[in-house]
Order: structure tokens, then sequence, then C-alpha cells
């Protein structure tokens, strides 16, 4: 298992042990975490599943593909230097400890 902290706009924290295979989405939006809407179904297809990473993960994931990149400018309050959307990020063990915040947007 994997732990993801997911914190809510208001500071409502969710310190969850996810299995790897999951997305960073799946593991939110299967356990209630407000504001993680994902209504594309983790196709990157629309923005709702947004999340800032914490600053000292961001050199640590994955980089974007385009697709994603492209996403992001629909996002509301987009941070170029923080922002990913969690269905695209697929959970591994080198994701054990990640903290995303949910924007305020989405909440």
């Amino acid at each position: 298992m994997v732990k993801i902290t997911y914190i809510e706009h208001d500071g409502t924290t969710h310190a969850l042990d996810l299995a790897e295979g999951l997305t960073v989405m799946e593991g939110g939006r299967d356990n209630g975490v407000e504001g993680i809407v994902a209504e594309c179904g983790g196709a990157c297809a629309c923005s709702t599943c947004h999340v800032y990473v914490a600053p000292d993960w961001v050199d640590r994931l994955p980089p974007m593909d385009p697709m994603e990149e492209d996403m992001l400018d629909f996002a509301p309050g987009s941070d170029p230097a923080r922002s990913r959307l969690s269905c695209q990020l697929k959970i591994t063990a080198a994701l054990d400890g990640l903290v995303v915040e949910v924007p305020e947007e989405q909440a």
C-alpha cells in the first residue's frame, strides 16, 4: 500500500493507504475526497481532478504529457509550478508520502 495525503480546500485531511496501479484521482474519488470530481472518469478530457502537488514533490513526479498540459489550461486556479491532473498520476511505490491539495474552485 502507498500512503497519499489529500488536503481539501477547507483543511480536511485524508491520509489514505492505496493500492499500486490506481491513479491519485481514483484514490481520492473512491474515498470521498471533496473536490475530486473526475467528470471524465480519468480520460484526461476535463480538469475536474486538478490538484496542487506539495512543493517538495513537484520534481519527483513523472513529467506531464502534452495532453495533460493542455487540459490544465482549463483548470481554474491552475498553478504552472504545482498543478497536475490526478488522473494522470499512477500510484506506485515511488509516490509513497505524496501530498496533494484540492483547489478552492473544486470545493
